[in-house]
C-alpha cells in the first residue's frame, strides 16, 4: 500500500491549512464585515445628529455618565480597551464577547454627546472580540486562536475606513514592533478584502483625500520632508505623552469613575464653548478635508490634543487613530509649508508620520499613504515615515505594545512602549 512521504505529507497539510484560513478569515471577514457597517452607520447617524443639533453636546456630562454605568453593569469597568487586544494576540489572553457590544454602543454615545474620539481604535476591540468568540466556538488552539483575533482586527478597520492593505498590515504589525506575524498576512488580507466588499456592497464607498499636487523628489526636497519628519515625531510623542498622562491625573484628582467622567465632559464642553464652534468634537474627517483642501488653522493640532485626551482620559470610549490623524494633518499643513512644501502634500505627510509616529508601525503608515493618497510622493512619504519612526523613541500609543527590536541598533529590547 503506498505510503506518502514525509515530504508529501508536509504539503497536504500545508494545503489543508492554507484552505482552512482562506475560509476561517473569508467567514470572519464577511461576519466583522457586516457588523462594522452597522457600527459605521450608527457613528454616521450620531455625527449627523449632533451637526443638526448642535445643543446636544450639552448632554456630554450624561453621556458619559451613561457609559460608565453601562461598563458598571457588565462588570467591565477595568477594560483595557485596545491594549486588551494588543495582549490578545501576544498572549493569548482570553476577550469577551461583551466587549463587542459595550464599544459598540459606548463609542457612538461619545460621538453623539460631543467627545472628541476616532471609530477605527474601537473597531479593533470590535473586530477582535467577535475574532475571539469565535475562534473560542470552533475550539482554535491559543496559536490559531491569535491569528484568528488578528483577522477580526483587519476585517473591522478595513470595513470602517477603507483601507484593506493598511489594515490587514497594522493588525500584524502593530503588537509587537520590529516583528511582523508573516504566518497571519493570508488571513489578514483576505479578511480585510471580504470587509471591504461587504462594507462597498452596504453602501459604504471609501474615499481618498484630495491633497493637489505632490512635491517632486529632489534633493531640496528631501531636506524638507525629513525636517517634517523630524517634527512630526516630536508631535507624536507629545500626543503619546498627553494621551498617558491624562488618565493619570484623572484618577489622581478624582479617583470616583463617575465624578471622573463629568468633570471631564464639563471640560469638554467648556472647551467647546470656549473655541466657538465644534470642529475638535467628534472624529473631525470634515475638518482634515477642510484643511487638505487649502486651509490652515496653526491651533489646531495642539487644540485636537487636548479635546481628545480630555474625553478618553475622563471614560469615554473611541479611538485614537483618526484624532492622531486630525493632528498630523493639522501640523503639516501649517509647519510643511514654511518649509516649502506643498500646502495639502505637507498635510499628507504629517498625516502619516505621526501616525506612524504614534503607533510604531512604518509599514502600515506607508500602506496608509498609498491608499488614502495615492502613489504620487510616495518616495518622500517613506523618507518622512522612516524619520519620524526612528526619532519617536520608544513612546506610543498602546501601553501593552512591545517595543522587541531597536529603533536603533541592530539589537533585541523587549520592552513596552511608554
Amino acid at each position: 500500500m503506498y505510503q506518502p512521504s514525509d515530504r508529501v505529507r508536509g504539503h497536504i497539510e500545508e494545503g489543508i491549512s492554507f484552505l482552512k484560513w482562506l475560509l476561517y478569515a473569508c467567514s470572519i471577514g464577511a461576519l466583522v464585515g457586516v457588523v462594522g457597517v452597522a457600527f459605521y452607520y450608527g457613528i454616521d447617524w450620531a455625527t449627523q445628529l449632533r451637526g443638526e443639533v448642535p445643543r446636544v453636546v450639552w448632554l456630554l456630562p450624561a453621556g458619559g455618565v451613561s457609559i460608565v454605568l453601562i461598563y458598571r453593569i457588565c462588570h467591565m469597568e477595568r477594560d483595557r480597551g485596545t491594549n486588551l487586544v494588543l495582549v490578545a494576540v501576544r498572549e493569548a489572553e482570553p476577550m469577551k464577547l461583551r466587549t463587542a457590544p459595550l464599544i459598540f454602543l459606548s463609542t457612538i454615545i461619545t460621538h453623539l454627546v460631543g467627545g472628541s474620539a476616532g471609530r477605527e481604535g474601537a473597531a479593533l476591540q470590535l473586530g477582535g472580540s467577535l475574532a475571539a468568540f469565535v475562534g473560542r466556538q470552533i475550539r482554535l488552539d491559543q496559536k490559531d486562536g491569535r491569528v484568528m483575533v488578528m483577522c477580526g482586527m483587519a476585517a473591522a478597520f478595513s470595513a470602517l475606513f477603507g483601507t484593506p492593505l493598511t489594515a490587514a498590515i497594522f493588525a500584524m504589525e502593530v503588537v509587537s514592533v520590529g516583528v511582523m506575524y508573516y504566518a497571519a498576512i493570508v488571513p489578514c488580507v483576505s479578511a480585510a478584502l471580504v470587509s471591504l466588499q461587504v462594507a462597498q456592497l452596504c453602501g459604504i464607498h471609501s474615499h481618498g483625500y484630495e491633497i493637489g499636487p505632490a512635491a517632486l523628489l529632489g534633493p531640496a526636497t528631501m531636506v524638507q520632508t525629513a525636517v517634517l519628519g523630524v517634527l512630526c515625531a516630536l508631535v507624536s510623542i507629545l500626543f503619546c505623552k498627553v494621551m498617558h498622562a491624562s488618565p493619570r491625573l484623572y484618577q489622581k484628582y478624582f479617583p470616583s469613575t463617575m465624578l471622573r467622567v463629568t468633570v471631564g465632559a464639563l471640560l469638554v464642553l467648556a472647551l467647546t464653548l470656549l473655541v466657538g464652534n465644534q470642529d475638535y468634537n467628534g472624529a473631525g474627517d470634515p475638518v482634515i478635508r477642510r484643511m487638505l483642501a487649502g486651509e490652515t488653522i496653526p491651533e489646531a493640532f495642539l487644540l485636537k490634543i487636548l479635546f481628545t485626551a480630555l474625553t478618553l482620559g475622563a471614560g469615554f470610549r473611541g479611538g485614537e487613530i483618526v484624532p492622531v490623524l486630525f493632528t498630523g494633518c493639522a501640523f503639516g499643513t501649517w509647519a510643511g509649508p514654511l518649509l516649502g512644501l506643498p500646502h495639502g502634500f505637507s498635510g499628507a505627510l504629517g498625516m502619516a508620520a505621526v501616525f506612524c509616529g504614534a503607533t510604531n508601525c512604518p509599514m502600515s503608515a506607508l500602506m496608509l499613504a498609498f491608499e488614502l493618497f495615492g502613489g504620487e510622493g510616495l518616495s518622500l512619504h517613506a523618507l518622512c515615515i522612516g524619520v519620524a519612526y526612528m526619532l519617536s523613541g520608544y513612546y506610543g500609543l498602546y501601553s501593552e505594545q512591545k517595543i522587541v527590536y531597536s529603533k536603533f541598533r541592530t539589537e533585541w529590547i523587549d520592552k513596552k512602549a511608554k
